[in-house]
């Protein structure tokens, strides 16, 4: 009789795990699902939250901030980690941590116990994407690398955009708790497949010491450093004595890590890696394709709801064909990988695609559409596609095996970096963008101006046709017109943001010429470990 679970009695020898490669790769893949899921699922259900545990928006947002610091803070240590637990210990222990820490937020009954769990949450998720991405690397033979980055690079590019519209989706259909319910099942899933199939690492080095003051001085640094980028935009930056502390504590603890690391045998995080040109061009480069990447997520949803409209399901719904476009287009960067087309020509094309979808969204007005979204994020979609994988490969293409679960973790956590600093940076440069734009109109609407007055002149007899006194009617065709010149500048920040995120992947392109090192699939000739 057949086993049930017949990934349970099988060999660990390299035969049994090739076999296996692809349903370990859609194992790895399911947990980075979950977790970047969790990223994003949360803001749609926040005014739900407020009213059910009395919170303020100010205080709701902990929710957010709570999960993303406690994931910069384990990400960086997650080759750490999977070689102390060995890789399958840990990637387990992960899930089962979210799974459980899933539960607790969906069953919180207060503000802090939910804040908490969250916390715990991002402590379980942190480690899961650098962790798969490693173990990709590891379980796939050169030839079939680029391969397994499309189908990781899927769960990547989906995990964000189904947040808001599963989220929106289970927030109205049943109530919030269940966008932390919906892990369980999948959470419980991914966590036996991980025990039935996924291999432990060969290249696993356990560390003779734990250097428990650079793990210490890692968690101020980076955690810190996240608290700033979060909360930044609301506290008027370096107006606050709030954020100019995060900041002193992060560079103090950042600096002093970074020196620790390179002077101690056994570092928590291997920084001797970037000594490594192509992986540190590399890391330049992910950096601002991740701020590119969450700044436009992040911008286009409070484009679409504010100006036109939409409501969180909408907009998630909207931005699916996206998602979809840049998961159709990994397979298709890995087959031009394979057949010898050189990863930074692919590269360059993604980018220009990228900066062309930015230009239909600068073109985007207060009256548009899902038909005129629609090729727009079709097109940033593709565009992203053909950016994300091969810059995976290229920038981790002369990495040693056994050095490949810290330059992931690292890796990941740049990128991450680059989000929160892009997403830091697009609600500073919206509010200053806006009011730049306010400035200039207000300047074209003076009382003596014949569209104005004409415009001024029409409002005020409709509200006076509505009963309202001459004085009244005034100053409601006034608010009137304010309203529209404020809806207007907003509009053209929006378009000005879109642009410039798409000017900045261009402007990126000379760094491929330091990237001159051939993907790991293209230049080794051995077919597995």
């Amino acid at each position: 009789m057949k086993p049930i679970l017949p990934g349970l009695l099988r060999s660990t020898d390299a035969a049994s795990i090739h076999r296996n490669r692809f349903i370990i790769a859609m194992i790895v893949t399911l947990a980075c699902v979950l977790e970047l899921l969790d990223t994003s699922i949360v803001n749609v259900a926040v005014p739900h939250m407020m009213g059910t545990l009395g919170a303020t928006l100010d205080e709701i947002t902990w929710v957010s901030i709570g999960y993303v610091v406690a994931n910069v803070i384990v990400l960086p240590i997650s080759g750490f980690l999977a070689n102390q637990f060995g890789r399958r210990n840990y990637l387990a222990m992960s899930i089962l941590v979210f799974t459980f820490a899933s539960w607790a937020c969906g069953n919180a009954h207060s503000l802090g116990e939910l804040v908490f769990w969250r916390i715990i949450q991002g402590l379980g998720g942190g480690g899961l994407i650098a962790t798969a991405q490693a173990t990709l690397f590891e379980v796939f033979p050169p030839k079939e690398i680029a391969t397994s980055m499309a189908i990781f690079g899927i769960g990547i590019m989906f995990g964000p955009s189904l947040g808001p519209t599963v989220g929106g989706w289970l927030t109205e259909a049943y109530s919030w708790p269940w966008i932390f319910y919906i892990n369980l099942p999948l959470g419980a899933a991914a966590l036996l497949l991980v025990l039935t199939y996924v291999p432990d690492s060969a290249h696993r080095r356990i560390a003779k010491s734990v250097d428990y003051p650079g793990l210490l001085l890692l968690a101020l640094g980076v955690g810190t450093l996240q608290l700033m980028l979060e909360r930044g935009e609301k506290q008027d930056w370096f107006e606050s004595t709030e954020i100019i502390a995060y900041t002193i504590i992060s560079f103090i603890s950042l600096f002093v890590f970074v020196i620790r690391q390179l002077e101690i045998d056994h570092p928590i995080v291997n920084l001797r890696i970037l000594h490594d040109r192509q992986y540190s061009v590399g890391l330049i480069f992910t950096f601002f394709l991740g701020a590119a990447l969450f700044s436009t997520v992040f911008l286009f949803p409070v484009y679409a709801q504010t100006l036109i409209g939409f409501d969180a399901f909408q907009t998630g719904m909207i931005i699916l064909p996206s998602a979809l476009a840049a998961a159709f287009t990994m397979p298709v960067a890995a087959k031009l990988l394979a057949r010898g087309v050189p990863a930074r020509l692919v590269i360059t094309v993604g980018a220009f695609i990228f900066m062309y979808a930015m230009w239909g969204h600068h073109l985007f007005t207060t009256e548009s559409g899902q038909d005129d979204f629609f090729w727009p994020l079709l097109m940033r979609g593709f565009g992203l596609g053909l950016v994300f994988m091969p810059l995976n490969n290229l920038t981790l293409a002369a990495i040693a095996p056994q050095e490949i679960p810290d330059a992931t973790g690292i890796y990941n956590l740049t990128r991450q970096l680059g989000g929160s600093v892009g997403i830091a940076l697009s609600a500073t440069l919206l509010t200053k963008f806006e009011n730049s734009k306010r400035a200039s109109l207000v300047s074209h609407l003076a009382s003596d101006n014949d569209a104005m007055a004409e415009r001024l002149s029409i409002f005020t007899q409709l509200f006076q046709q509505k009963g309202h006194a001459a004085s009244m009617a005034g100053q409601k065709a006034y608010a009137l017109i304010d309203g529209q010149v404020n809806k207007q500048a907003m509009m053209l920040a929006f378009s000005d943001l879109f642009l410039l995120f798409g000017l900045a992947i261009c402007l990126l392109l000379p760094l491929l010429l330091w990237m001159n090192k051939p993907p790991r699939m293209a230049k080794a000739t051995e077919v597995s470990h």
